[in-house]
């Protein structure tokens, strides 16, 4: 049986915050280690700030 939305929104607030499932349910268990792996992920890659700009086509500048 799928996971309905507001058990899904439940594990998601579950994971995003480090808390624990307490659940066996293996659909459960896949979802919140899903979302952790993703979060992880995300953590690992560097993030870009500033503005990009870009200088290589000088004629396309001031248009």
């Amino acid at each position: 049986m799928p996971l309905s939305s507001y058990r899904m929104h439940r594990i998601y607030l579950a994971a995003t915050m480090n808390y624990g499932l307490g659940s066996d349910n293996p659909e459960e268990l896949a979802y919140y280690n899903k979302i952790r792996k993703e979060m992880d992920e995300m953590e690992k890659e560097p993030v870009k700030k500033g503005i990009p700009l870009n200088w290589d086509f000088p004629d396309r500048m001031n248009k």
